[in-house]
């Protein structure tokens, strides 16, 4: 960990929380369906036309059957819908049903709002640079060597 406090992986995951805190509140303060934050992630790595249950696993970094459960509670709420898959009889893909492509919208338009909140908070410039930073392709991630540990 760098001397100066939390590595930018951990300041990433904190913001990451941050967003997803201030969406979940909104939305339930507006009458919405109450979601987890992994049933948020999973709506954000969604295609429109579908996905599947493996494929969003792997989006979100979980175990299948974490994913798989978060569809479920969403297909319960009558957010999303499971439909056979137009290339594999074995497969099925995972897609929002239109309540949930109102939701979808809806979570949108709140993240853009708080997207401004924060730009009020700690200047537009600031949260530009951020994204710019973030949206520059940065490559496969690297393998590095091990670090060399100094005995204690």
């Amino acid at each position: 960990m760098p001397a100066a406090g939390r590595t930018l992986s951990q300041l990433l995951t904190g913001a990451r929380r941050w967003f997803e805190e201030a969406l979940l509140a909104t939305l339930e303060e507006a009458g919405a369906a109450p979601v987890s934050p992994a049933q948020a992630h999973l709506f954000a790595v969604l295609d429109e036309q579908g996905t599947t249950v493996s494929e969003l696993a792997r989006r979100m970094g979980v175990a299948r059957q974490t994913a798989h459960q978060a569809v479920h509670g969403l297909v319960t709420a009558g957010l999303l819908e499971q439909v056979p898959h137009p290339s594999s009889g074995r497969q099925r893909l995972i897609r929002r049903t239109p309540r949930g492509e109102q939701t979808h919208h809806r979570a949108e338009l709140v993240l853009g709002r708080i997207e401004d909140e924060l730009a009020g908070r700690i200047g537009r410039p600031a949260v530009d640079a951020l994204r710019a930073a973030l949206e520059k392709p940065w490559g496969p991630p690297p393998v590095l060597p091990p670090p060399v540990l100094r005995p204690c």
